[in-house]
């Protein structure tokens, strides 16, 4: 069964990341060593890729639910998408937690900071854009400003270059991504984004490319260290866990998904 957010949308993931101040070894057997590890506590993750920025171990990705781990220059980022339970994703992204410094040498005093992603995919087949612009802005100040039609100046007429003639053009939405951060401590060391991605375009607002991909609706709280002891890491996790559920359920779900996801499936988009 999946999670209550799970049967909000298509796809439902929780990915953590550990942001860092120094670089992390590189060396072959520290790696290794890691990934050998974390498939003993995972078998099922046995699937090691190499790119040109990062390494990761993941399982199988057409399995509905699936774990990755992926090491970067100077990040340890994880993911657990469609868990069948919010407590099975918090004890997979703490199993990494509670291995990974050991192996790639990390000290409290290296944490920037971590990260805490819920990410909802919806499946939709028209543009993206517009269906945000619809189901968030269209009655408000900000649809006014992207109202259609637009107008727009024509050519010059009779030779005049400064008769031209005022036209109108319906405008295709090609950008619309909300994003809004808040501080959530006086210090500012805690912080949540609420943020909406739609298909990636090309420059001139082409998205063929990408036309199969989903409509993202994204919950990131990040607090930023120093921190005490590498434990503590575990410990923020879960408490970055309960404020994110809180967040999701409720501004998140309400203001954002709900109103997209309402607007999808009533056959407008």
């Amino acid at each position: 069964m999946p999670t209550s957010f799970g049967a909000l949308c298509n796809d439902f993931s929780i990915n953590a990341t550990i942001n860092l101040k120094m670089d992390l070894p590189c060396e072959r057997e520290s790696i290794m060593s890691l990934f050998d590890r974390v498939r003993k506590a995972r078998p099922n993750m046995d699937k090691f890729r190499r790119y040109d920025d990062e390494v990761l171990l993941e399982s199988n990705r057409r399995e509905h639910e699936y774990t990755w781990v992926a090491l970067r220059q100077n990040s340890v980022r994880t993911g657990h998408a469609n868990p069948q339970s919010m407590d099975d994703a918090y004890d997979y992204h703490k199993v990494i937690l509670d291995t990974v410094p050991y192996f790639l040498s990390i000290s409290p005093l290296d944490v920037d900071y971590i990260e805490l992603l819920f990410t909802f995919d919806l499946e939709c087949k028209g543009n993206h854009d517009e269906v945000v612009y619809e189901a968030l802005y269209a009655d408000t100040p900000v649809g006014n400003l992207l109202r259609q039609p637009f107008p727009v100046t024509g050519g010059p007429t009779n030779d005049d270059p400064f008769d031209a003639e005022e036209e109108s053009a319906d405008g295709v939405l090609i950008d619309v991504q909300p994003i809004f951060r808040v501080n959530l401590s006086d210090r500012g060391d805690l912080q949540a984004s609420f943020e909406v991605k739609t298909r990636e375009r090309t420059r001139r607002g082409n998205a063929s490319r990408s036309r199969d991909e989903p409509l993202g609706v994204f919950l990131s709280m990040r607090r930023f260290g120093p921190i005490t002891d590498i434990s503590d890491l575990s410990t923020w996790l879960d408490e970055m866990g309960k404020q994110c559920e809180v967040l999701a359920e409720d501004r998140l779900i309400p203001n954002l998904l709900t109103p997209i996801a309402r607007y999808i499936t009533s056959g407008s988009a």
